[in-house]
């Protein structure tokens, strides 16, 4: 059952009526039923991994929540009787201890996560006998999910969750269990447990960015993918053209899987009440590779920039090495540099949680390392764009810092797409090389690319339309969705008949096709 299929759309019509047909105070407990549900049906075989989670993240966080309130009360009570010695020595036992119990879950957790995605990696790199092994469905969306919680507790950003379904159905919520968004606790947890009264603004809203994700799913992503899979896989014999075209179609095939995906599942919770984090904000209208990834899985950038790049730049080995190049190097190199090196290693990171080859390293050291160096070299750029007299607000500029973006990016998508590293450079060096101009108009260049003359004319006019809705949006305060609705019922009702016509005529689906899962379904 994937988010696209009509057994998706009846089961979540079933959860719709339960849901607002139950007890406010235990709808909670509906979408808890549905979730697990829906994980039975699509994983059951694995089923144990994500209860291994929730129940080791509500055990973990009781424990250190309850060992938090009792050292703190110890302290309070004894804050005129200790001396200054002993409060230290008390505060540094308590923190070790606390430190224990949340490296504790997180290494458990992680632990698997990593056994599971990366073994075999290391296994035949160094020549390890492999394991035939599997991932569980949503395993890194959950457990991210479920250890930002636990690191809160630490934090003591709020009190741990006391009702151990309350927590389960957290970890688990159908919507996002496939590819997120990732989701804070301190955001989401209200949301699904106060049970929403039932809104047709809602519900409205929710089948339109529903239906806008099966369109761009089902119209653009899937028609794509079956060339862009044949070309990466046996790209030598391909021309240099074909090759650059795949990686261009799989930009575009890539953000239209993800983020249809994503509307599909914050247009299902929606539909319940609940708002799910943003995970795209149109990235292919930034202007530097920072702000891509700042637009691009923006709840995969937030989580590691809390969880991973803030402890890395402010440890305390970072702020030894600033002290040290601010007295040998300067204010300027002490500020950036050890800024700098926490960012790349969160891209290689980044890099690695996108899948369990070398390539990914790669992937993760290109970005990260294009952003090291502009930001080292930041005033240089900025000095000559002055003596040039350039305009941040040209627009011929802006044209050029958002194509220049792309190239970056695309460049970094070829580690995605190819089998391996040496697949990648290989398919980089052909794209620029082997380019011909001409066969942009020949048949078997669409042959090669498994699209026919309609089906580019379609591919061609979905992504015209994407991109005016995308135009339209980066221009607005306002969501579409926001205005098509303002406009009254009749225009919603024609922005949806559109769509689900488009889907139903132009989709790829149904008898003799293969259908593709969602790009990130197994991370």
């Amino acid at each position: 059952m994937t988010y696209t299929s009509v057994s998706f759309l009846v089961f979540t019509l079933g959860c719709l009526l339960v849901y607002y047909s139950t007890p406010k105070n235990k709808r909670y407990l509906v979408l808890l039923l549905a979730s697990i549900g829906f994980y039975a049906i699509v994983c059951l075989k694995y089923i144990a991994f994500i209860f291994l989670t929730a129940l080791t993240t509500y055990a973990g966080g009781r424990l250190l929540g309850n060992y938090i309130k009792k050292s703190d009360s110890l302290l309070k009570e004894n804050k005129k009787t200790w001396d200054k010695a002993t409060k230290d020595a008390f505060k540094a036992k308590a923190t070790k201890h606390k430190k224990l119990i949340t490296a504790a879950v997180l290494l458990l957790n992680f632990g698997i996560l990593a056994f599971l995605k990366y073994y075999n990696m290391f296994a035949i790199t160094f020549g390890a006998p492999s394991l035939k092994l599997f991932l569980p469905l949503g395993i890194s969306f959950y457990t991210f999910q479920s250890m930002g919680y636990m690191i809160d507790i630490y934090r003591k950003k709020f009190e741990p969750e006391k009702n151990p379904l309350r927590l389960l159905l957290f970890v688990s919520f159908f919507p996002q269990i496939v590819q997120g968004p990732i989701s804070f606790y301190s955001n989401l947890s209200s949301q699904l447990y106060e049970g929403h009264d039932f809104d047709f603004e809602n519900i409205k809203q929710g089948a339109l960015l529903i239906a806008w994700g099966f369109f761009k799913k089902l119209v653009i992503a899937d028609t794509l993918v079956e060339g862009i899979t044949a070309v990466a896989n046996d790209s030598g014999s391909y021309s240099g053209t074909v090759v650059l075209f795949s990686a261009v179609f799989y930009a575009l095939q890539l953000y239209a899987d993800f983020s249809g995906g994503v509307d599909i599942s914050r247009g299902v919770s929606q539909m319940f009440g609940i708002d799910l984090a943003e995970n795209f904000k149109r990235p292919y209208f930034s202007r530097s590779i920072s702000e891509y990834w700042r637009r691009w899985h923006i709840t995969l950038g937030a989580w590691i920039k809390e969880y991973l790049f803030y402890p890395i730049a402010m440890s305390k080995t970072f702020m030894n090495f600033a002290k040290f190049l601010k007295k040998h190097f300067g204010m300027k190199i002490s500020k950036v540099l050890p800024v700098s090196i926490a960012s790349l290693i969160t891209f290689i990171v980044i890099g690695l949680w996108h899948g369990a080859n070398w390539k990914y390293l790669a992937f993760g050291v290109w970005n990260g390392g294009i952003i090291m160096i502009s930001t080292l070299l930041e005033d240089r750029f900025a000095a000559v764009k002055q003596r040039l007299k350039i305009s941040d607000k040209n627009k011929a500029f802006i044209a050029f810092q958002m194509i220049r973006t792309f190239i970056v990016v695309l460049i970094g998508y070829y580690f995605d797409i190819a089998p391996d590293f040496s697949s990648a450079m290989q398919m980089m060096v052909k794209s620029v090389y082997d380019f011909h101009i001409t066969e942009l108009f020949r048949y078997d260049f669409r042959i090669a690319l498994c699209i026919n003359l309609s089906e580019l004319m379609m591919i061609t006019a979905a992504t015209l339309f994407l991109l005016a809705v995308s135009v339209t949006q980066e221009t607005n305060e306002k969501t579409l969705r926001e205005r098509i609705c303002k406009k009254g019922f009749l225009a919603e009702i024609a922005v949806f008949i559109i769509l689900v016509f488009s889907v139903l005529v132009f989709g790829h689906y149904g008898p003799g096709t293969n259908p593709a899962d969602f790009y990130y379904m197994q991370f």
